[in-house]
């Protein structure tokens, strides 16, 4: 893949493809780390003298202009990171985009709307798509793509686009890409995985590519109920995907025959209901029970302070650590403790330690952790996961050609 230095970009239109999908409340960004994360791919061109237009997707919009999925705010945002003044066009090839871009000096930015309004951005069909890349590539003279967190989709700004222009990839691709091999390709052992989130059957292809590679997964979050399930026990009113406990049965019997350990919640936080994430209001029934002794009428919602020592245990020799998917509801200060365990044994340890995008991203951020304590926060946790189950990645294809 060429890289930003390959490119001779002075004076030229420079379209970055950008994954600024930023969490959004009342307007206000709440996270601002995949911003900052491509920040320095764009300085970088602003240095060079390039003229940088910048695009991204917001949320899911149907189509069609949507104003809470705009990307405004996040036009002021990066203005304030980059230290300079972000022209934002109020469409993405339309009559403000081309204003935009035209007025662009060197060293400039711009930031178009949501590429999501238009339906060609994911729309199935080829030729649709095809069509709505060539409108972009009349806005630029060569691309850069440097949004990991959408490098898994074959969308036109993201795979059509790239056919169009000369094009290179940004640092941050760059680095993505770089983490990732060490993690498949050049992994220092123990290689230590915790998994958690909602659902096993989101992490189904990763875990089993693991199994060939990883000494130890960890098993958090409301997938973990699934597995106790599997176990035997009784999970009460907890997440659980009763169809994936043959699958998960198969995981266990596989990791036992090839020396992969399995490690389970020994103990969890429990409660008859799902907090209140806004407002943080008490949980007066909460308490810690045995994994296996869940009541019929509550649900697990965070591991508890036995599994956190054992996992901090797990995690103490390891060499290299995948993180993905907090253990418990962290957004509730009562159900946090278990995924500020975890964060704090990856700070702990000597390890290389990679924290796989989404919402572990933005856990380490909202618990208080310096990012600097972490070997790599991912920006993108669905094209992390594709990456590690061995898939090929439609927007990192497009680059090497």
């Amino acid at each position: 893949m060429k890289t930003i230095e390959d490119l001779d970009v002075a004076g030229k239109r420079v379209f970055v493809r950008a994954d600024l999908n930023v969490p959004l409340s009342g307007g206000q960004i709440t996270d601002d780390g995949r911003i900052r994360a491509v920040a320095p791919t764009i300085a970088k061109l602003v240095e060079r003298g390039a003229k940088v237009v910048v695009a991204s997707h917001l949320g899911r919009p149907k189509g069609e202009p949507d104003p809470q999925f705009s990307l405004a705010p996040v036009s002021v945002r990066l203005g304030e990171i980059l230290g300079k003044q972000v022209a934002f066009a109020t469409d993405t090839v339309g009559e403000s985009a081309r204003a935009a871009v035209a007025a662009l000096a060197d060293g400039e930015v711009a930031l178009l709307e949501n590429l999501r309004f238009n339906t060609g951005e994911t729309s199935k069909d080829d030729g649709e798509r095809k069509a709505f890349a060539e409108q972009l590539a009349a806005l630029a003279d060569l691309y850069v793509g440097d949004g990991f967190g959408a490098v898994h989709r074959k969308h036109a700004s993201v795979f059509d686009l790239p056919a169009l222009l000369p094009h290179a990839v940004g640092d941050l691709i760059a680095t993505e890409v770089g983490v990732l091999k060490r993690l498949t390709e050049e992994v220092e052992r123990p290689y230590v995985v915790v998994l958690g989130g909602s659902k096993v059957s989101d992490k189904v292809g990763v875990i089993d590519n693991l199994l060939g590679k990883a000494d130890r997964i960890l098993i958090g979050g409301g997938m973990a109920y699934t597995f106790l399930a599997a176990k035997g026990h009784e999970v009460g009113i907890s997440l659980l995907q009763k169809d994936q406990i043959p699958v998960v049965l198969d995981y266990l019997k596989r990791g036992e025959e090839s020396g992969v350990e399995f490690v389970l919640p020994l103990d969890v936080a429990v409660s008859a209901n799902f907090p209140d994430t806004k407002t943080h209001a008490p949980v007066e029934d909460f308490e810690i029970v045995d994994a296996d002794r869940i009541p019929a009428t509550k649900e697990g919602l965070d591991i508890g302070p036995k599994t956190r020592e054992l996992f901090a245990a797990k995690l103490a020799d390891a060499k290299t650590v995948f993180w993905n998917g907090p253990v418990g509801v962290f957004e509730h200060p009562t159900f946090a403790q278990g995924t500020k365990a975890v964060a704090q044994a990856l700070v702990d340890s000597d390890a290389f330690t990679v924290v796989g995008g989404g919402d572990s991203a933005a856990a380490v951020r909202i618990l208080g952790f310096d990012e600097t304590k972490f070997g790599h926060i991912s920006t993108g946790g669905g094209a992390s996961l594709e990456y590690l189950e061995g898939k090929q990645l439609p927007g990192l294809t497009a680059l090497e050609g």
